[in-house]
């Protein structure tokens, strides 16, 4: 039994805490909200079209992909609706994420209506290598009274569709009330101003605090390239968990010092759980995740992998009082590369939600353990593999990030390699021999492509260089 000296220096310790807290997240606390989980298309997209309907002055819609299929549609015609009422709508879209998934006729028809659309980051001669800052967010904010933070892009995978049998994509998202709405629709005219002109004061929030809706206290947690607050928070919180953290990840693929603090967290007597998609969207990812499975096992984590279609969903829920929620993968593009938005949200009730939840999604999961010689295997048969080709540049950077990584730690011999990274150094190696040889036979294949992208990184540092000396 804790003694009352104890339990004095806990109490003493939180508020060091909450400082802690704000400064790895770079977000403070906000006190006075109001929140309900959302799962899947079923409860997020009635719910986002229902406040869209309802708006009265603005909307501000930040997704990274809106797929030009019937559910995008519906969107569209939503938000057209509304600008030929008057309302102000601004849509902000990643260039690269809706790249061969929406037309430039779809964009063109929305702002003859009234809508305000920007494309985020499209290709620029002066940033040959810009395309690997994406904007990931996926949020929506009503008269700034109300904001959706989610996993969730517009389109038919998230919806699914039962007249052919296929399931609906699973995610996860939640609807907030009260002051951190603030600092959503901040977040979101940082991103609009990145694109062209900053959003007008008068479509954003005042000094004034929004009235209370509740008595949640959460974060909001705006991450931009090279920040990396919820780098930070993830690790802290992975450090300070005393029972439970159970996560959810889409596209796991972590740095070595998470993976190490989960492992420590494990080996402390926390049970650490990580669920991730048995198949995936992006099949390239798939390899990389297993090749942390050992580690982490052998530490004692748990691993499930998701049996039905694609897991999408990005949570965390640690000691029945913190949970996540929000667009960010436990990878490098998303702690370190790109635009996300995440809320880290301090609520028993929540907490024991998002736990509920949890334990629904592992009854239809496999559990991968540590079989004979200690090999990864899944406990269960895994289902048939998804179609392919609806992810993002993000992703597929943080995989070659991946690559070079295990491909750097096999030449130096930094660390020990486990089982599941046999195929991916195989693979390199015969990549290397296959560029070796076209090298040796046809020597211009190589000194072309070599030469057009030293071309256009040298013109885009001189555009740089002008720039910077320009008199202002």
């Amino acid at each position: 039994m804790r003694s009352h000296a104890d339990a004095r220096t806990v109490s003493g310790l939180r508020p060091v805490a909450d400082q802690v807290f704000s400064r790895a997240a770079g977000a403070p606390l906000t006190l006075g909200n109001s929140i309900r989980l959302l799962i899947d298309a079923r409860e997020n997209y009635p719910s986002w079209l229902d406040a869209i309907h309802a708006a009265r002055r603005i909307i501000h819609f930040e997704s990274f992909i809106i797929h030009e299929d019937d559910v995008g549609r519906e969107f569209a015609a939503a938000l057209t609706a509304k600008a030929r009422e008057g309302v102000r709508v601004r849509v902000l879209y990643d260039w690269l994420g809706g790249l061969f998934k929406t037309s430039r006729g779809f964009w063109n028809a929305m702002r003859r209506a009234g809508v305000e659309v920007r494309a985020f980051n499209p290709p620029r001669v002066d940033s040959p290598l810009g395309w690997l800052t994406r904007d990931h967010r996926k949020t929506l904010v009503v008269d700034n009274r109300i904001a959706f933070i989610t996993g969730l892009c517009v389109g038919r995978m998230w919806a699914g569709d039962p007249r052919r049998g296929v399931q609906p994509w699973r995610d996860t998202g939640v609807e907030v009330r009260g002051p951190a709405v603030t600092d959503v629709a901040r977040a979101f005219a940082h991103a609009w101003s990145e694109c062209g002109d900053d959003v007008p004061d008068t479509d954003l929030p005042g000094d004034e605090p929004l009235p209370t809706e509740g008595d949640v206290a959460l974060r909001v947690i705006a991450g931009t390239p090279y920040v990396a607050g919820l780098y930070r928070l993830d690790q802290f919180i992975a450090a300070v968990a005393r029972r439970t953290l159970w996560l959810t990840d889409a596209y796991f693929m972590a740095t070595t010092t998470y993976v190490q603090a989960l492992r420590a967290a494990a080996q402390d007597g926390v049970d650490v759980r990580l669920l991730v998609p048995g198949s995936s969207d992006i099949q390239l990812i798939i390899p990389f995740s297993r090749a942390a499975y050992r580690g982490l096992l052998e530490a004692g984590v748990r691993i499930f992998e998701w049996n039905g279609s694609m897991l999408h969903a990005k949570t965390a829920v640690a000691d029945g009082r913190w949970a996540r929620v929000g667009s960010s993968n436990l990878n490098i593009a998303s702690w370190m590369g790109n635009w996300e938005l995440d809320v880290a949200v301090e609520d028993a009730r929540f907490a024991r939600e998002m736990e509920e939840t949890y334990l629904s999604d592992l009854q239809n999961s496999t559990e991968v353990v540590l079989a004979g010689r200690r090999r990864v295997r899944p406990v269960a048969p895994m289902p048939r593999k998804m179609r392919r080709g609806t992810g993002s540049g993000g992703r597929v950077a943080a995989a070659a990030i991946s690559v070079g990584k295990t491909m750097g730690a096999a030449i130096a011999d930094r660390r020990v390699m486990g089982a599941a990274e046999a195929k991916v150094l195989a693979a390199g190696g015969l990549l290397l021999i296959l560029l070796a040889v076209l090298a040796w036979w046809k020597p211009r294949s190589l000194a072309a492509p070599f030469a057009v992208i030293a071309m256009w990184i040298g013109i885009s540092l001189l555009i740089r260089a002008y720039h910077l000396r320009k008199p202002s």
